[in-house]
């Protein structure tokens, strides 16, 4: 299975930003000993986002706000990264990624971004730590290329992908499913075309209906050319902003019932990382590998 690392695009952040960057390098590595142990996994750097695919959804003059430093301060604090011009290059990547990853898959099956899940940037702003949407711009830069119709967003994420559901609000071309902690952020939640929202504390049995139900939404109208999911690994009992009691063995189920019903509906799967802020950064390479792992495997399994 093909994969996009971006981490060797160093972000440059202050000492002690709460962002667990290093989860991106620490997963990479962690992969690359299980390719040497005879996974079957290939891994590929990602190409730089160009303005051309940028501009497929975002506006003018946020992404050239976003290149040339002019964001304002309050910009600055909705993303929540300072500027830099490694957040430029970095985020461009990332962007890349997600692309490289939804186009592998189409020719493969299934592929993976191993970051990203950038679903609070909006058309005109960004957001927690989001300065693109990536699987907004792979989900259109797949239209534009004339290899989809339809594309589905499958957003696991245990915050609500509320950029995303504003870039597509008026659009059926794409369809914008969530599971996410009712009372978690964003608080101001934009209404996707499938939202179910969790109480805080709700545990496997409660978090895989809620899976199920949204991958029956996802999947099981009308066909889709595409499946985007966003794996997050913030759903986690251990996650310190996730607020949801959901152990490894559900995340991994999880992964196996989208996986599997999208292999059932012979939908291809790019797949992107998501959140994940545990202080055991660990725990969350292991939750993002685990879902990669199995990706990889089910796909194998196909050849």
């Amino acid at each position: 299975m093909r994969l996009f690392p971006c981490d060797r695009f160093p972000l440059e952040l202050p000492e002690g930003h709460r962002f667990p960057l290093d989860k991106y390098r620490q997963l990479r590595l962690r992969l690359e000993d299980e390719a040497r142990a005879g996974a079957a996994l290939k891994f590929i750097e990602p190409h730089a986002a160009t303005d051309e695919e940028l501009l497929r959804v975002h506006d003018r003059g946020y992404v050239g706000r976003v290149m040339a430093g002019t964001l304002s301060p309050a910009e600055v604090r909705r993303i929540g990264f300072p500027w830099s011009a490694s957040l430029v290059s970095r985020s461009l990547r990332s962007t890349g990624a997600a692309i490289d990853a939804a186009a592998a898959a189409l020719e493969d099956g299934m592929a993976a971004s191993l970051a990203g899940g950038t679903h609070h940037a909006g058309s005109d702003w960004g957001e927690g730590y989001c300065v693109f949407n990536d699987t907004a711009v792979a989900a259109r830069e797949m239209q534009a290329r004339g290899d989809v119709g339809r594309v589905v967003i499958l957003d696991l994420d245990v915050h609500q992908g509320n950029g995303t559901a504003q870039i597509f609000a008026s659009d059926a071309s794409v369809c914008t499913v969530s599971v996410h902690g009712e009372r978690n952020f964003p608080l101001r939640k934009h209404p996707g075309d499938l939202d179910i929202g969790l109480d805080d504390g709700a545990d496997d049995d409660t978090y895989l209906a809620a899976v199920d139900a949204a991958i029956d939404g996802a999947l099981g109208g009308r066909p889709a050319d595409l499946l985007l999911y966003i794996a997050g690994a913030d759903p986690y009992e251990g996650d310190r902003l996730g607020r949801l009691c959901v152990s490894r063995a559900g995340l991994l189920d999880r992964d196996r019932r989208v996986l599997g019903a999208a292999r059932s509906a012979g939908v291809p799967v790019g797949i992107v990382c998501g959140g994940g802020y545990c202080t055991d950064i660990g725990s969350i390479v292991e939750i993002h590998a685990g879902t990669m792992l199995l990706a990889a495997a089910m796909l194998a399994g196909d050849r």
